[in-house]
């Protein structure tokens, strides 16, 4: 037999055990545990009654389609993901354009401002539950706005401001990561086109316009992309920070999964609603996909 034949079989061989531990990993933690969802979607199902498990059919889907706490929630994630996205995807680029420079001392604010990115989440959470206090003994930020003749302002206790500032606090803790490809993509761009636009008279605003943005492109379609599944999963931060309140105004779809499952042990709607919360997800990421493509 041709060596070159039993060197490619022997390669694909090789390749497959490679991934076989993927693949079951993948199939035990993934795709099976998708598919009991949507089967327990159509049960009733409570946690601490496991042999209890009944068929419903359709009735959790009627129930969750007439629940305002379900709509509640489904608005206030879309609320979030509207505002968080460009928000966070516009913080990410100013950032990167800053530490893109050369100037002495930059490498300091690349660590500073990515810094957040590896903090847990919980204790970033925690410590701006800290600054958020709406006691100007206890609140920095109260205390600083205090001294201007501001607040107090109950930033997690008002309804009207709660998702707002988890919404600030999100960017400033995730736009490190983005900060990063947004830095990357900067360094793809060829130096000459900054050099030809400077000749043709461009100055800062126009260079950013027609050299920048468009050596950009496909970095920003693909950081808007992550940005928006990352802010549809929004969990920990209402779970530490608020608990979903006050008055419902910080309760996400993925908190609302949480609290009906492990909380009201109602496994079988809570798997109901994950199930319209994985077509939702689905659904939004192929029409951003088309719209990017479509670009």
């Amino acid at each position: 037999m041709d060596k070159r034949v039993v060197k490619k079989r022997h390669e694909k061989t090789a390749a497959y055990i490679f991934i076989f531990p993927a693949v079951v990993l993948l199939f035990l933690f993934l795709i099976l545990p998708a598919f009991s969802t949507i089967r327990y979607a159509f049960t009733d199902y409570n946690i601490m009654r496991p042999d209890s498990i009944a068929f419903n059919g359709l009735n959790n889907f009627k129930e969750l389609f007439g629940d305002t706490n379900f709509k509640k929630a489904l608005a206030n994630t879309f609320y979030f993901a509207l505002i968080v996205v460009p928000f966070q995807c516009i913080l990410a680029l100013a950032l990167a354009l800053f530490i893109s420079s050369r100037r002495r001392g930059v490498s300091i604010f690349r660590a500073a401002y990515f810094s957040p990115m590896v903090t847990s989440m919980v204790v970033v959470a925690i410590l701006w539950t800290v600054l958020y206090n709406p006691n100007p003994n206890t609140g920095l930020l109260n205390a600083f706005l205090g001294k201007l003749g501001l607040g107090p302002y109950g930033f997690l206790t008002d309804p009207k401001m709660a998702m707002n500032s988890i919404i600030f606090m999100s960017a400033w803790q995730a736009a490190g990561y983005q900060m990063m490809i947004f830095l990357a993509g900067l360094q793809a761009i060829p130096g000459e086109q900054y050099e030809a636009a400077s000749i043709d008279g461009a100055n800062g605003i126009k260079s950013f316009l027609y050299v920048t943005l468009p050596g950009l492109k496909n970095v920003i379609k693909y950081v808007v992309m992550i940005t928006m599944i990352q802010a549809m999963k929004l969990f920990t931060q209402p779970y530490v920070m608020t608990k979903g309140g006050p008055q419902n105004s910080t309760r996400t779809l993925v908190y609302y999964i949480y609290e009906q499952g492990f909380q009201s042990r109602n496994f079988g709607y809570a798997c109901a609603v994950a199930t319209i919360f994985f077509i939702i997800v689905v659904t939004m990421s192929l029409i951003l996909k088309r719209v990017i493509k479509a670009d």
